[in-house]
């Protein structure tokens, strides 16, 4: 089964800050692009930030300069160092990929279950 963990969230203080963590497990051949999208109480999910295979970085103007996206090809894992952290970043945070290929030739597209950050003011 090919899925996505991730880990880290938590609550911390308004301009405190978060790592969190999203590994792909499974038979996997190839992740394209990889992402975070979040969801507050309420409200539509939006996207925080993606990047591609090679590492080119695209962020939501509202993170742009706090949080950075970065990942580990060969661990097949994907992070997001959240800094300067504000009480309007408090969401359920999920990690996204719209295209894995699978060993078994399938391509498919996964999310992961969720991790919380709430920042307290």
């Amino acid at each position: 089964q090919v899925q996505l963990v991730e880990s880290g969230g938590g609550l911390v203080q308004a301009g405190g800050s978060l790592r969190l963590s999203c590994a792909a497990s499974g038979n996997i051949f190839s992740i394209k692009a990889m992402g975070w999208y979040r969801q507050a109480p309420g409200k539509q999910r939006e996207l925080v930030a993606t990047i591609t295979s090679s590492g080119s970085p695209n962020y939501a103007d509202s993170v742009k300069g706090r949080f950075t996206i970065s990942r580990d090809n060969a661990k097949n894992t994907v992070y997001l160092q959240m800094n300067s952290l504000k009480p309007e970043d408090t969401a359920e945070y999920y990690c996204h990929t719209p295209q894995v290929l699978t060993t078994a030739w399938r391509y498919l597209e996964l999310w992961g279950q969720g991790t919380l950050v709430t920042v307290s003011s």
